[in-house]
């Protein structure tokens, strides 16, 4: 719905086949891409809504769908307020964390935050530690590496920071299942705060499903009231800092302070890809509307590096998922997470440039590796071998493992099938001669995958959300048989598509790993290199009794029926009010049943098409753009009248000479 149409659609590849899902209970007819039928409560509650609140009915329908029922949720939709924010002491825990913060600032005690080393996790811990250092206390802070020392809290950290005097830690996006990390705090004198957004998961020691603390922040925890339940974790610390700073002064915190901490946190909010509904939705529309004004020197500089002028138009999601996350990303990613966490808070311009630049850097170097890597998979794919696949093992020689779940991303976006890639290492020295320890993983940022996945291609729906919720961890203490390739270590990320739980796929083949876990549509995993040939056969086999040809194949959410004659610019309008659109809210598609091409295709640079559609008794013809359509058209023999079934976004071109409303093309197929 934006004018913002992205440029990087230049980059996407060769469109794949899709099937086209009309949710909440609107199927398709059979096995083509029909129009939905049938009726459903949900179509009385839109008729219902479109009367009351005054609402065209396909924009009744689409807010229904998102959870608005009555006046007054239509009022909080469509005009966010920050006075909708919830109060914080409803959430569990709130009361035991802030007088414990509370009186480590006013006893001046160091405090700890320990964060994560992606956009949640790092821009969480610049939320807290500016909010607790503003309040006069003292913060030191420690965002792990991604390679070195994986996702979550190590007994190591926090012995270093009991010898230097820490007394109070705080998570943040993580901790909810660190129930030895907390028993290690416990035993080290330290009080522990946990925030995390993470789904709790029993300790098999105390049989308990949160760790040891102070308190636990976490709307998910048992027994927690919160009302907005998919909060990122930075909007978990992001409460407790509003707590925190209300206490303190709470004019102050509310006509300035927090307001410009919603900049910060819409960023974290779009990148970690939960829904943009309730809360979420405050934070994501009045934090776009304040980077229109961004007064953080990291944050000015950042939208330098990324070529974004909030001066000249208001910044969108796609904006900050495609070229803000995906800068920020890259230093966890190729280098040290904590240089976003200097970015924001340093005062000192030249220095906020210095690191700007050097997250350019890092994301270029990030864009430069994934291109070859991918160069090079898709040359493969053309094999017999992945042709005939039904689930696809693709590893090689020094990958970088920071991206090789985007790279899994991309074979399941081509592809349609599930995708697991996998670097050899060579083994440490002092991992040659040792059996491998017992350990576990948990699937943390690295199995992203999110609703604007971390890269600058063009924007497109996703088959799934990756982030820690619900994952699985498991201990693995077996070593496999090892031939020639003893001295290499192979380490996978993988994903998936949605009739297929990755997890239980994976876990048929549990003897073969040193370390896995994750969940039904994302996981990683290490195991000998020499493992891999099994893997790759054992889990063909899994997949061919699990998965069948119709499971396969891109899905494509069809969120409403609108023939081409009913378009208005009044329509696009409202539609536009429904913005900021996202994971939970995301920018309709919309199906019309045969349509007419008016005109011969035009094709542009022999990869994108522009046709000239037109549908209903007056024929109002609409014109449509195809990135990389191209050859699908041709393939197709799409000519002038012929008729077609249309999946589309509406858009507004902004182009002096020839512009006004068109049409996108999500997908097409000829109508019988």
């Amino acid at each position: 719905m934006s004018t913002t149409v992205a440029n990087g659609a230049a980059t996407r590849r060769q469109p794949t086949r899709k099937h086209w899902i009309y949710p909440h209970s609107r199927a398709s007819n059979g096995t083509q891409n029909g129009p939905p039928t049938g009726d459903s409560s949900a179509a009385i509650a839109a008729a219902e809504l479109s009367r009351s609140a005054n609402l065209p009915l396909i924009v009744a329908e689409l807010l229904v769908a998102r959870g608005v029922r009555t006046m007054e949720d239509v009022d909080r939709f469509l005009h966010p307020q920050l006075d909708h924010l919830h109060d914080p002491y409803k959430m569990s825990g709130m009361r035991d964390a802030v007088p414990r913060v509370q009186q480590a600032i006013q006893n001046r005690e160091p405090i700890l935050i320990y964060g994560d080393y992606d956009v949640d996790g790092t821009t969480a811990t610049v939320l807290l530690k500016t909010a607790i250092e503003m309040l006069g206390g003292e913060v030191r802070f420690h965002v792990p590496h991604r390679l070195k020392e994986g996702y979550g809290m190590r007994d190591e950290v926090l012995e270093t920071a009991a010898s230097e005097g820490v007394r109070l830690v705080i998570s943040v996006d993580t901790g909810i299942r660190a129930f030895a990390a907390a028993r290690a705090a416990k035993s080290l004198g330290l009080d522990l705060i946990v925030t995390d957004h993470h789904l709790p998961e029993i300790d098999p020691i105390s049989g308990t499903n949160i760790p040891q603390a102070i308190a636990v922040l976490n709307p998910n925890q048992p027994d927690c009231a919160y009302p907005c339940k998919h909060l990122c974790g930075a909007g978990v610390a992001f409460k407790l800092a509003q707590a925190l700073l209300e206490a303190h002064d709470a004019e102050r915190a509310r006509t300035k302070i927090l307001p410009s901490f919603l900049k910060i946190l819409a960023i974290a909010t779009i990148a970690d890809a939960v829904p943009l509904l309730d809360e979420n939705r405050t934070f994501v529309a009045l934090g776009l509307d304040g980077l229109r004004r961004p007064v953080n020197a990291g944050l000015r500089e950042l939208m330098k590096a990324a070529n974004l002028d909030p001066s000249q138009r208001k910044l969108t999601p796609v904006d900050i998922a495609f070229r803000i996350a995906p800068r920020i990303n890259a230093a966890g990613r190729m280098d040290i997470a904590s240089d976003v966490v200097e970015l924001f808070t340093t005062r000192q311009p030249q220095r906020a440039q210095e690191l700007a630049e050097k997250l350019e850097r890092l994301n270029t170097d990030r864009r430069e590796a994934e291109a070859s890597i991918l160069t090079q998979i898709e040359e493969r794919l053309k094999e017999p071998a992945f042709q005939e696949a039904r689930c696809i093992v693709m590893d090689g020689e020094g990958w970088h493992r920071g991206i090789i779940g985007i790279l899994a991303s991309r074979i399941v976006d081509q592809t349609g099938k599930p995708a697991l890639v996998i670097t050899h290492e060579e083994k440490p020295d002092s991992q040659k001669e040792e059996k491998p320890d017992s350990q576990k993983i948990v699937i943390p940022s690295e199995a992203e995958g999110p609703a604007f996945r971390d890269d600058q291609q063009e924007p497109r729906v996703p088959h799934f959300r990756a982030p820690v919720l619900g994952a699985k961890v498991r201990e693995q203490d077996t070593n496999p048989a090892e031939n020639n390739h003893t001295n290499k270590t192979a380490h996978g990320s993988g994903r998936s598509v949605p009739d297929f739980h990755l997890l239980n796929a994976i876990e048929t083949c549990h003897d073969l790993f040193t370390r896995y876990g994750g969940h039904a549509h994302a996981v990683g995993f290490s195991l000998p290199s020499s493992a891999v040939p099994e893997l790759r056969q054992r889990l063909e086999t899994y997949a061919r009794a699990n998965l069948t040809e119709d499971q396969l194949g891109s899905p494509l959410t069809i969120h409403a029926s609108l023939p081409l004659d009913r378009i208005t610019p009044a329509l696009f309008t409202w539609l536009r009010r429904m913005e900021p659109c996202g994971m939970g809210n995301e920018e309709p598609v919309f199906a019309a049943q045969n349509v007419r091409v008016a005109s011969p295709p035009r094709f542009i640079k022999d990869k994108h098409v522009r046709l000239q559609l037109a549908q209903g008794p007056r024929a109002i013809t609409f014109p449509a753009i195809g990135w990389h359509w191209a050859e699908c058209i041709r393939s197709m023999n799409i000519e002038q009248d012929s008729i077609l079934h249309l999946a589309y976004k509406l858009r507004e071109n902004d182009h002096p000479e020839f512009g006004g409303l068109e049409l996108e093309i999500c997908d097409i197929e000829i109508a019988h």
